[in-house]
């Protein structure tokens, strides 16, 4: 989701669109109710107390080509922008309103009145591509080994990038070599100092070996000693 605090930072929905594309996704499709309900609640986050977001509706994917209709048949002339075949809609009362409105926003103006079909949130109203809204992208999961990521953006800048991170555990294989590479230092310090101890304790036995008395070089006398002889 890219919302922008400040209205001269919004885009069109080509500029919206483009914006998607470039990060590898595109403008939001929804399949049906359930993916609509969980794009309501993650909107129900801007307008918590406290969080300073004021009104502002978010382009979506919908869209539809070729010069203004009137006819019944205007609403079944709308596509998604990614090639989606789904044929969900939540239009507001009264809507689309074709004529010259032919791209596709999700209204977000908690603080404006209530219309003929009830607060203007979530339902969705056609309005002039070159109008300057927030937008919403949808992204391919992608599997990465690290933790799950979960991050909302705000952004007052239309270069600003998102990306929504989906990832899985990585297998036991992985998780053990990186058990084991950081104890690679410590049994190199371990062997280190074993083999020092050992080569310490080897001279100290050569030491003792070398000091030791050699009794092929003692001296005995072979004549006997006389006392009365003795000098001083």
């Amino acid at each position: 989701m890219a919302y922008f605090h400040e209205l001269s930072s919004r885009v069109s929905f080509q500029e919206a669109r483009l914006a998607c594309e470039s990060e590898g996704g595109a403008l939001l499709s929804l399949e049906n109710e359930a993916e609509q309900k969980l794009i309501e609640s993650m909107l129900q986050n801007l307008t918590k107390p406290g969080t300073g977001i004021s009104d502002g509706d978010f382009w979506i994917g919908l869209w539809r080509n070729g010069e203004g209709q009137t006819s019944g048949a205007c609403p079944d002339l709308y596509q998604w922008s990614d090639g989606s075949s789904s044929q969900y809609r939540n239009w507001y009362t009264d809507e689309p309103s074709c004529g010259s409105e032919k791209c596709v926003v999700m209204y977000h103006q908690p603080t404006a009145n209530p219309g003929l079909g009830g607060p203007y949130l979530y339902q969705w109203n056609d309005d002039r591509c070159n109008m300057k809204h927030n937008y919403i992208c949808k992204y391919e999961p992608e599997i990465i080994p690290t933790s799950p990521v979960e991050k909302t953006y705000f952004t007052n800048q239309p270069g600003d990038t998102h990306q929504n991170v989906v990832v899985t555990e990585a297998g036991i294989i992985p998780n053990l070599i990186y058990v084991v590479i950081p104890t690679i230092p410590l049994l190199l310090l371990i062997l280190v100092a074993f083999g020092t101890c050992c080569f310490q304790m080897l001279h100290k036995s050569k030491g003792r070996t070398k000091t030791s008395p050699n009794q092929s070089t003692l001296w005995i006398s072979k004549s006997t000693r006389k006392e009365s002889g003795m000098e001083v």
